[in-house]
């Protein structure tokens, strides 16, 4: 339950630090005075969106902190969740600051968050009701939610989403596959000229960096060959010289003699020896060399045509043969699977057929679930709504079938008709304010024994209704209070005067500057407030015995 709520610097409100208690909390003052401030806090702190407008004039930020006490087994789920860790005594405080710059800093228990994750702890923590949810009661897209929050069996409505999210899937698949023929057409038609191109080619890894080398032999051989030719020469001589094996033979025959000298004499030699061995290896490979060095023009266009196939196939599959070749696998893979897409089309279109054949059947299962639901709905709204002095009314929970979707294949709309005789008629052609005010209230009160969420906030329910309807609407507002903390703000002193707590919101000027603050009332200080809501401006002696008739008959009935 709320327990404390501090207010700095928002909107008219400098400084506000607010206790609440269990039971009905209601919160009374002049219009203007700033109750829309307290629950655009409390919005606030829930992780709603908000604006920088909303801090006080010459501030730089706002500041809003929420305490709770007592909080349930699914707030905590949500903290673990979330990350956050939760308090022994199972408390928790939320802090969020606003600034000029339009950026939010947000803690639970200690911890930094985002809005989003502050929002969704705050939708288990509160539930607050305002005007906009009678837009939203006259909208019937939601109310089957109503009649879903109060069925007993959980587990069809589970089972029933997960069927239709697999079914959802099974289509999805499905349509990607079913592509227009043309298309397909088109496509295969362009996978085929690719991979024929590319395995026609023959393509080999290393092939280019082959070829290259061997065009830039064939394009160097006549230079090459006369190089070769006259190192062949130097090693062998002519009939004008002596070769360098000659030479170097005659060196090592001359150097040998002399070889037993000294060991150096025999190194020198031996070294000569390895000289005249490696002229005659050189000589050797040249002459190896010698035969392998052709000039082939026919070859060299044929290199150069195989080079310029490769280049111009890199253009379009990759720049090497690994990834000309990669592309040709996923080509073949891509063609290998629009020609199995037949195949698997017709498994993906029986199994979608079974898929929508047990989604309407839960979906079935579901609106009979529903419609036993309703019954009991109807019949627990008229009651609320008799006590609520509509004696008259007919309230009907309409079934009419759909198109299957993610809520099943129901549409649903509250009907009624407020006067004998009259056919029931959708919520949006009959109902007044105060008659939607009062059709909510009850529907919130059979909500309440259902619902985990510990506080209910009601922002002036009492709309469009006065007098005995008022009272009836505050003893009501206390019995829901029973099951959970009940905060009201209202103009309303037969709802005002039944509250376990009373808070006084109230505005002054000082200095030419505005300020609101919220004062808890003793029994003196209401009969006064509920004199003021009852009278206006002058405050008889009557008035105020009314208001402390009203204080002193508070027994629910």
């Amino acid at each position: 339950m709320l327990r404390n709520l501090k207010i700095e610097n928002i909107a008219v409100v400098e400084s506000a630090d607010i206790e609440f208690s269990d039971g009905l909390n209601v919160l009374t003052g002049e219009t203007g005075a700033g109750k829309s401030i307290l629950i655009d806090s409390i919005n606030a702190v829930l992780g709603e969106r908000t604006s920088k407008d909303l801090i006080r004039n010459n501030c730089d930020s706002g500041f809003v902190s929420a305490f709770f006490d007592c909080v349930n087994e699914k707030v905590n789920s949500v903290l673990e969740e979330l990350d956050i860790p939760a308090e022994s005594d199972n408390s928790l405080l939320i802090t969020r600051r606003i600034s000029l710059n339009g950026k939010s800093y947000c803690k639970v228990n200690g911890v930094n968050v985002t809005v989003s994750m502050l929002k969704k702890i705050g939708n288990e923590l509160v539930n607050i009701h305002g005007q906009h949810d009678n837009q939203y009661l006259l909208n019937p897209d939601f109310h089957y939610e109503f009649i879903d929050m109060l069925s007993e069996n959980k587990d069809i409505l589970k089972e029933y989403k997960i069927s239709f999210s697999e079914l959802i899937k099974v289509r999805r698949k499905l349509k990607s596959l079913q592509q227009d023929e043309n298309e397909k057409s088109r496509k295969l038609e362009l996978l085929k000229y690719q991979i024929d191109e590319l395995e026609n080619a023959g393509l080999k890894i290393g092939e280019k960096e082959e070829l290259q080398k061997r065009k830039a032999v064939i394009v160097n051989s006549e230079a090459l060959m006369n190089a070769l030719n006259a190192a062949v020469q130097c090693i062998e001589g002519s009939e004008e010289s002596s070769g360098t094996a000659l030479l170097c033979r005659e060196m090592c025959n001359s150097l040998s003699k002399f070889s037993n000298i000294s060991p150096e004499y025999e190194e020198i030699s031996q070294k000569c020896e390895n000289a005249c061995e490696l002229i005659d290896d050189i000589k050797v490979l040249i002459q190896s060399r010698l035969k392998e060095v052709e000039f082939d023009p026919a070859e060299l266009e044929m290199i150069e045509g195989r080079l310029d196939q490769l280049y111009k196939l890199s253009e379009k599959y990759g720049t090497t043969e690994e990834n000309m070749l990669s592309f040709l696998d996923n080509a073949k893979k891509s063609y290998n699977e629009i020609i199995s897409a037949d195949e698997e089309i017709s498994s993906l279109t029986r199994k979608y057929d079974e898929c929508l054949e047990y989604a309407v059947s839960m979906a079935s299962k579901l609106t009979e679930e529903r419609k036993s639901t309703a019954h009991k709905f109807e019949i627990a709204v008229k009651e609320q709504l008799s006590y609520l002095d509509m004696p008259h009314i007919e309230f009907l929970v309409n079934f009419t079938q759909g198109k299957l979707n993610s809520t099943g294949l129901d549409r649903i709309e509250f009907l009624i008709s407020t006067n004998p005789g009259e056919p029931p008629k959708p919520l949006s052609k009959i109902a007044s304010g105060g008659e939607l005010s009062r059709i909510m209230l009850a529907i919130k009160s059979i909500l309440a024994h259902n619902d985990t969420i510990a506080t209910l906030i009601f922002d002036e329910i009492d709309t469009g209704v006065s007098g005995r309807a008022s009272r009836k609407i505050g003893y009501r507002l206390k019995s829901v209070s029973k099951d959970c903390q009940v905060i009201c703000v209202t103009h309303s002193a037969q709802i005002a005067s039944v509250a376990d707590t009373h808070l006084l919101i109230s505005k002054e000027v000082t200095d030419n500057k505005t300020y609101t603050k919220v004062t808890p009332l003793d029994f003196e200080a209401r009969k006064n407030e509920l004199a003021r809501i009852m009278g206006g401006l002058q405050i008889s002696q009557a008035l105020l015995d009314s208001a402390q008739e009203l204080l002193e008959n508070t027994e629910d009935n």
